[in-house]
């Protein structure tokens, strides 16, 4: 109270005090059964919270059996979880029960005002008694277990939203001092549990152990999901062919069926029954390696073979079969490969050439090809672009089945590009046209009876009329001065276009001199 006062305001504020006392001390009791059916409800749904995560255990506890590869891990961790929820769950339990031991009906609420039993378990003056230290520590090493586990990588990768659950149980289980009404922080057993009726202390605990149940039924249910969601993803799985035959004719029609197939490394059958061309297969004949079933057996003689049988796997504590029917082909052995230019029998310096490599029997991604400027476009495609020299040698190699090596090579020839022939209008050679008709056509170029469609490009020429000075041109028609030149030119007289500039369009090819073209005028 403030120095100054006089006697009477001191008596004042102190019946004050007295009285808000008295209030706190006497909570009515509609408060006190307000507590009690709370806690009640907050029981009920523990119960039904317990017998789900035992559901949960229950069912988890069959899948690890069935597919130990895929629910071993989870389940192991789940017990873990288990274990550490259990212990506070239980320890909560005990401090509940001692509390109201020594009521006549645990039941009526309104007695249940005094704050002593918590008070004297937990506090001797200022300080905690060895059950309060307890208390804490057992709050404490529950979040800590919680915590380690949900950072271990694996059950972070099968927990959507971790970092949310973690925060959660930090915030539920903290024992961090609180702060008050009046702003000054109180230890965190203090501020809980000393001086509250004994009704309200219950609720806390039981509150606690809700928290505990909840918590651990999310962590689990989305581990599973989380588990569930990777086996079923469709990164497990990859496209299979189903086929009537290994092998058809030309002329036939493929009938195969592409569908998914599991590939993960946790679908492992627990029983691999197979026959080969009805021979039953032994466990030395194959490997189960991620999710496969490996065969380890000799592709036999030319022609057809038949894998039958079943593949059992477990599911709900039960053993399901899953028929297999299926087969592969075993042709002769190939000693060649076959090398073939796609355009003709020798290749084109400055241009790209297209090649086939291939050896028969065996997929074209088992081949490979080399040479000097050969390149892979996809499948058995190439591009040959020589180099210097006049020859090249392309080898192609490939790899059986078995594993072993098969190579051939073959040489080709190369040539440059022969030299383009000067046009006008489209032709070569001797053109016959009209003196109207050559002032307004394009002179161009081609390569004559080449196989390849090169963009050829005229950049400009020489213009020459009988009788007149020679006129040098840029581009590709006439300009002023070579239309002026043909307009003094006669009928019959001779025009020579030479000295065509020409280029491939995207190459620095140089090609050779483009032949010239001559024009006889006809008017």
């Amino acid at each position: 109270m403030a120095g100054g006062q006089s006697p009477r305001q001191k008596m004042i504020n102190l019946m004050y005090l007295v009285f808000i006392a008295m209030l706190a001390l006497n909570m009515s009791k509609e408060v006190l059964s307000a507590f009690g059916l709370l806690n009640n409800k907050i029981e009920t749904a523990n119960a039904e919270t317990a017998a789900r995560n035992t559901a949960f255990m229950d069912g988890l506890s069959t899948k690890a059996s069935d597919e130990p590869a895929q629910y071993a891990a989870v389940y192991s961790k789940a017990q873990e979880i288990e274990t550490a929820s259990n212990e506070l769950d239980t320890y909560l339990s005990t401090l509940k029960s001692g509390a109201i031991e020594g009521l006549e009906d645990p039941t009526d609420y309104e007695v249940m005002d005094k704050p002593d039993y918590y008070n004297n378990l937990f506090f001797t003056g200022d300080n905690y008694k060895p059950e309060g230290q307890e208390f804490i520590d057992k709050m404490n090493n529950y979040r800590t277990e919680m915590m380690a586990i949900l950072s271990d990588t694996a059950v972070a990768k099968k927990v959507a939203g971790v970092e949310d659950i973690k925060k959660s149980i930090e915030n539920n289980f903290s024992t961090a001092p609180e702060e008050n009404r009046d702003g000054k922080e109180v230890e965190w057993l203090n501020y809980h549990y000393e001086g509250f009726p004994l009704i309200a202390s219950l609720t806390k605990l039981t509150q606690l152990q809700a928290d505990v149940k909840t918590a651990k039924s999310e962590i689990l249910s989305k581990m599973l999901s989380g588990q569930q969601a990777a086996a079923l993803s469709f990164s497990n799985y990859s496209t299979i062919m189903d086929v009537e035959k290994s092998a058809y004719y030309s002329g036939e029609t493929f009938n195969g069926a592409i569908m998914l197939g599991r590939t993960d490394a946790s679908t492992v059958p627990q029983e691999v029954n197979l026959t080969l061309d009805g021979r039953p297969l032994t466990e030395e004949q194959y490997d189960v390696v991620g999710g496969k079933v490996v065969l380890k057996v000799g592709a036999g003689s030319p022609g057809d073979h038949k894998i039958e049988g079943t593949l059992v796997y477990g599911e709900g504590g039960e053993k399901v079969e899953v028929p297999v029917k299926t087969g592969f082909a075993t042709i002769s052995k190939p000693n060649a490969a076959v090398i073939a230019a796609d355009k003709m029998n020798v290749v084109y310096r400055g241009v790209d050439n297209p090649m086939t490599v291939s050896i028969p029997g065996i997929p074209d991604n088992k081949v490979s090809a080399s040479g000097a400027g050969l390149s892979k476009v996809s499948g058995s495609k190439y591009v040959m672009r020589p180099q210097s020299g006049t020859t090249v040698t392309i080898t192609a190699s490939g790899t059986l089945p078995d594993g072993q090596k098969v190579s051939s090579n073959s040489q080709f020839r190369i040539k440059g590009i022969p030299a383009p022939l000067g046009t006008i209008r489209g032709e070569s050679g001797i053109v016959r046209m009209q003196r109207q008709g050559l002032e307004i056509s394009s002179v161009g170029a081609l390569l004559e009876d080449f196989d390849f469609d090169l963009n050829l490009r005229v950049t400009g020429f020489s213009f020459k009329v009988s009788g007149q000075p020679t006129v040098v041109v840029s581009g590709t028609k006439l300009n002023g001065a070579a239309k002026a030149a043909l307009r003094r030119a006669k009928r019959g007289d001779v025009v020579q276009i030479f000295d065509i500039n020409t280029s491939i369009s995207g190459s620095n090819v140089k090609l050779r001199k483009t032949a010239p073209v001559t024009v006889e005028l006809t008017n």
